[in-house]
């Protein structure tokens, strides 16, 4: 799959899917710009990938829900690699409340960081895409957005926005050669869900049909698909659904 030479901004670099994906592009011939808030990790990635290829890995720690945040960004990058052909909104957050006991705090903090967070990145990079004429931006959304859990009202919906918003956005972007398509992994073995309570982590791997959650490294594969040509150059509006089986539409 050809990215030989591309340049991609990578958000939430330090988690475990998004480093996965940066691993896989730099390995696939692409430079990088990195991002992710917090910065110790985020460095120790940049290290480690830039002692495979020096001089293609950059990056930024910042906090991608905020707007000056976002548009700083996107200069750094610009610069750094001096164009971006490849957007991946990698970052996110996720908590586990009932409903009746979530306070709107907690609301907004899940849909800034999982939907507010993809809309900025994408508002800002579309016209430097645009003016070249070319471009794929790729969403991390996940299966919760596609069938709901208890527990997480506030991540569903944040995860099916993304959905929606990639597939509105992919109608709006297409006739200007830049290609939108969304990931929505199903559970995937890193510290994301360190915080969430046991009953809801035991027992996940078993009731999916495939029998086991994903690695990281098995998420990324979509990500490299999505960007390559020309193995991605007739994916649009679409939602790939790496899940072990939890999602089949």
């Amino acid at each position: 799959m050809q990215i030989e030479g591309k340049r991609a901004l990578i958000t939430g670099a330090a988690g475990g899917i998004g480093r996965a994906i940066a691993a896989l592009y730099l390995r696939s011939g692409a430079r990088l710009f990195l991002v992710d808030r917090d910065a110790a990790r985020l460095d120790d990635v940049i290290g480690a990938l830039a002692a495979e290829a020096p001089g293609r890995v950059d990056g930024c720690a910042l906090d991608v829900t905020e707007e000056d945040a976002v548009h700083r960004m996107v200069s750094a990058a610009q610069e750094s690699l001096g164009g971006i052909d490849v957007l991946v909104t990698s970052s996110g957050a996720i908590s586990e409340t009932e409903i009746e006991d979530m306070p709107l705090s907690e609301w907004r903090t899940i849909l800034g960081a999982n939907l507010d967070a993809v809309f900025l990145a994408c508002r800002a990079v579309l016209p430097i895409m645009k003016r070249q004429g070319a471009g794929r931006i790729i969403t991390i959304s996940s299966q919760i957005g596609q069938r709901g859990a208890p527990r997480f009202t506030h991540y569903a919906a944040a995860k099916a926005g993304v959905i929606g918003f990639s597939k509105a956005l992919a109608r709006e972007a297409a006739p200007f050669g830049v290609l939108v398509n969304s990931i929505a992994p199903g559970p995937v073995l890193t510290s994301f869900n360190k915080n969430l309570r046991s009953e809801t982590l035991d027992g996940t791997a078993a009731a999916l049909p495939l029998g086991r959650a994903a690695e990281p490294e098995e998420i990324a594969g979509a990500a490299l698909l999505l960007a390559a040509s020309p193995h991605g150059d007739v994916f649009l509006g679409q939602t790939l659904g790496p899940n072990s089986g939890d999602v089949m539409p």
